[in-house]
């Protein structure tokens, strides 16, 4: 009887042994977790940004009847921050951290012929899904130098067509062929990435503690890189301002 109490005792040391250890292991990995956070603006006078007309294509007119849509080159928020502009890592990454691939699978869509976003970030090998939620047929175009160009047609109603870049580039420019004013951006990186909001925001997700190169692209002023240390449980910061032409 004796050795049977010894047993069970032993086995709820060993248990809470096992919980301690597991609750130990998710807290090192939580705070292994770091991110990178900033702001990208630009100084200056933005320049004009062209009205686009959609009269060619009367259902798309009609969507944006009461606000007419502009270019997107040069996207710029109340407090001058510049959206649209693509952060990611340039150096730094290891080759455990550069390797993995998203899961998540993110959409590229055609509504009120714009594409939507106007620039997406993705890993190298990512799938991610192009739609059609026009009553028109478009036709995407993708023009890449470093991965294989595709030219594909997408009526109305039609399903969402599954893709992937094999190879880093930035950035992949994108038309359509039916409709010229059409224009977007695939930003194709390894590790984390992200596209600035309406003002001017971003955070890079999941980066491991140490030292890196950040790089902003920005499709009219082209990029700039900043030094960053993530540090455990404290995030990095980089600020970019680029300057209006």
């Amino acid at each position: 009887m004796r050795g049977r109490y010894q047993l069970a005792a032993i086995t709820s040391a060993l248990l809470l042994l096992a919980v301690s250890l597991l609750y130990s292991t998710r807290s090192v990995s939580a705070a292994a977790e770091g991110k990178i956070t900033g702001t990208i603006k630009l100084d200056g006078t933005p320049p004009h940004q062209r009205p686009i007309d959609m009269s060619k294509e009367p259902t798309c007119a009609q969507i944006h009847a009461s606000k007419p849509v502009t270019t997107e080159s040069v996207v710029v928020g109340p407090s001058g921050g510049l959206q649209f502009a693509a952060v990611y890592i340039s150096e730094g990454l290891d080759s455990a951290a550069s390797s993995q691939v998203s899961s998540e699978t993110p959409t590229w869509d055609q509504k009120g012929c714009q594409y939507i976003p106007h620039v997406m970030a993705l890993d190298a090998g990512q799938h991610f899904k192009v739609t059609n939620s026009d009553q028109t047929s478009h036709n995407i175009h993708p023009q890449p130098t470093k991965n294989s160009e595709w030219n594909k047609s997408q009526p109305a109603g039609s399903p969402p067509f599954d893709v992937s870049w094999a190879n880093v580039e930035v950035a992949v420019p994108v038309k359509c062929n039916i409709h010229p004013w059409m224009h977007g951006y695939m930003v194709v990186v390894k590790g984390p990435a992200a596209v600035t909001d309406a003002n001017g925001s971003f955070t890079l997700n999941n980066v491991p503690p140490g030292s890196y190169t950040v790089t902003a692209w920005q499709e009219t002023y082209g990029t700039q890189t900043q030094k960053v240390t993530v540090a455990a449980g404290k995030p990095g910061a980089a600020d970019f301002t680029f300057k209006a032409k």
